[in-house]
């Protein structure tokens, strides 16, 4: 049994990518509208940065971080919110899935939903923003005198790793809510959008009861403030290298909301 299992993870593993190359193929038979495509992805959340940089020719710092601090915080959120935009871009369009009967066909099939509505929607043009957080972090961390270690590469990576879980996370709620209302929730975009706007800056700047709801209820500060306290040499707590574990906790309740959605779907019938 347990090597039957194990067939059948490495087997949807497969499928998962299958579905992610049909995908790309598709795309790239219109190279240029992909390359534009992915240009105007790059240049929308450019004018985000722009904006701080014109920010600190005016301040030096905002409540104790300098540039090169908020540098970070843009850089790994942008970076957390453009992985899972890429990834988990089939929730964000799920409602459309279910209020054409299309998920009638999905649960047909002998394969996870998840991992079709995944499939079915992979977005690599937003690996552009990817890209531009990717530079906008290593000009920040070349100017912040980071004294670089294994533990802080690591921290970086699980960080980032948890953080786009998160987003992903937030993205499977408001798929899962179009089970019961048949369109996502607007509201929902005030914790992806607008964390990728907000989450520019350190999440403290906001006040502790802003603090203690990115902490407690939806995890940012986990996968942005205080493992970046830790990489910036702040603080040299270790537990803050690997607090953004604990984040990944919060796919927990957003899937088991998902499995509710699931039983209690009924077809629109259109």
């Amino acid at each position: 049994m347990k090597k039957k299992s194990g067939q059948s993870k490495i087997s949807a593993v497969k499928v998962y990518f299958h579905y992610i190359s049909i995908k790309i193929r598709c795309m790239m038979q219109y190279k240029k509208s992909f390359i534009l495509t992915s240009l105007g992805q790059f240049l929308s959340s450019f004018n985000a940065f722009v904006g701080i940089f014109f920010l600190f020719r005016r301040f030096h710092s905002i409540a104790g971080y300098t540039y090169s601090d908020i540098l970070l915080c843009y850089s790994v959120v942008l970076m957390e919110f453009s992985l899972a935009e890429c990834i988990a871009r089939g929730f964000d369009a799920f409602s459309r899935i279910v209020r054409q009967g299309m998920f009638d066909r999905v649960m047909t099939r002998p394969r996870n939903e998840i991992l079709q509505v995944l499939g079915d929607n992979f977005e690599p043009t937003r690996l552009s923003k990817t890209v531009q957080a990717v530079i906008v972090f290593v000009y920040g961390t070349t100017h912040a005198g980071i004294d670089w270690n294994l533990l802080k590469v690591l921290s970086c990576l699980i960080t980032i790793a948890c953080g786009t879980a998160v987003f992903c996370g937030i993205f499977l709620i408001n798929a899962s809510f179009c089970f019961f209302t048949l369109e996502g929730l607007e509201v929902i975009n005030i914790f992806t959008d607008g964390a990728r706007e907000y989450g520019q800056y350190p999440i403290d700047v906001y006040g502790k009861r802003m603090t203690r709801f990115c902490t407690f209820v939806i995890p940012y500060t986990l996968v942005q403030l205080y493992p970046l306290k830790y990489i910036t040499g702040k603080s040299d707590e270790l537990i803050l290298a690997f607090i953004p574990l604990a984040a990944a906790l919060f796919l927990l309740p957003c899937y088991a909301l998902w499995r509710l959605g699931v039983k209690k779907y009924k077809s629109s019938g259109s």
